[in-house]
């Protein structure tokens, strides 16, 4: 296990829950309104430190590895549940620190998360920031803003998209930058934020990628073959799979029914390459741009409208009686909050001292 160094204010803790041991890293006084960051897939909790320092007097900041993930305990996750196992966590985690209530913030599959909780525990939000969110249909294998497959067994997503080089790299921690397609400094330097920034953490936060278990019952998961293009769909087991749209179920119209609807920021940046209406992770961009062969078309396989589908939910969430805010910040690419985190910043405290 890589055991990461942490910011001057930052101290960590392994806290028993009723379903596994999580490691937290902590900010702010015990006191404080708990806010609870959750970060995204190939990461863990060490990419939230410099947002948790600056949160505003008063405020708690807790940031959790998930399962697989950083030096939390490793249990598998059951995809079938969609991310049911993670928001599920979250909420035993919150037990055990006592708190009832809390704010929640959410960066890619951390928001993914994020709106697994609000179909879940809405009550117990208290406001929710989005940091470049997956789309609440899930990631791939969908075609319109109302999230429709593309297929019907869903072939397009889960863990069949992982690339078996970069995995194969996360796994031997390497830490070069000799494959040009993989190598995870330059998928992270490339596509976890714009060029040409670099973060001063670098060397940290490429450590983080490697806490992720590559293993079979982890990442990227398992896979079924398919008869339709690309000719894999989602398994059952794996953090990829759990973002598959076939395990989403009724979770947005949880979401837009649910009597109580904490307020919601959602902020993504305008060169985001990895969460977009042309995702260059989603199969419908790679197979248009003839990245990948014998893509079957615009009107059977079009790139995931990710972003227009989160939109659009968020407007429904509005026509239900709920709020949400939006801001695209300028270029900016999946990271907002370290790539522009005054403007991020801002925008985040004002939304936690919304009553």
């Amino acid at each position: 296990m890589i055991n990461l160094p942490t910011m001057p204010g930052i101290t960590t803790q392994q806290v028993a829950t009723s379903r596994l041991l999580q490691h937290v890293r902590l900010s702010g006084p015990e006191s404080g309104e708990p806010v609870i960051f959750i970060h995204g897939n190939v990461s863990s909790g060490t990419f939230w430190e410099e947002t948790m320092l600056a949160l505003p007097e008063g405020f708690r900041g807790i940031a959790p590895d998930l399962r697989g993930y950083g030096e939390s305990e490793f249990k598998p996750v059951d995809a079938t549940r969609g991310l049911g196992d993670f928001a599920d966590d979250i909420l035993a985690l919150a037990d055990a620190l006592g708190c009832d209530r809390f704010h929640v913030v959410g960066h890619s599959m951390g928001g993914s998360v994020v709106f697994q909780l609000l179909a879940t525990a809405p009550e117990r939000l208290q406001t929710i920031t989005l940091a470049a969110p997956g789309s609440p249909y899930g990631f791939g294998g969908t075609k319109d803003l109302e999230g429709t497959p593309c297929w019907p067994d869903f072939a397009g997503s889960g863990g069949g998209l992982v690339s078996p080089e970069f995995a194969g790299l996360l796994a031997a921690q390497d830490r070069g930058i000799d494959n040009p397609r993989a190598s995870p400094r330059l998928v992270m330097n490339s596509f976890y934020w714009k060029v040409p920034f670099r973060t001063d953490r670098e060397e940290v936060l490429l450590s983080s990628m490697f806490t992720i278990r590559v293993k079979a019952d982890h990442y990227p998961g398992d896979m079924v073959k398919s008869a339709n293009w690309p000719g894999v769909g989602p398994g059952v087991i794996g953090p990829n799979n759990a973002l598959s749209p076939k395990y989403v179920g009724d979770l947005v119209e949880r979401i837009l029914s649910a009597e109580h609807k904490p307020p919601i920021l959602w902020i993504h940046g305008a060169d985001d390459q990895i969460v977009s209406d042309m995702s260059f992770f989603d199969l419908g961009t790679l197979g248009k741009i003839q990245a990948v062969p014998d893509w079957p078309g615009e009107e059977a396989f079009p790139p995931q409208p990710m972003k227009g589908q989160t939109r659009r939910v968020l407007q429904r969430y509005i026509e239900a009686g709920g709020y949400f805010h939006e801001i695209e910040l300028a270029d900016c690419g999946h990271s907002p909050y370290l790539e522009k985190p005054k403007a991020f910043n801002s925008a985040f405290h004002t939304l936690l001292h919304k009553k």
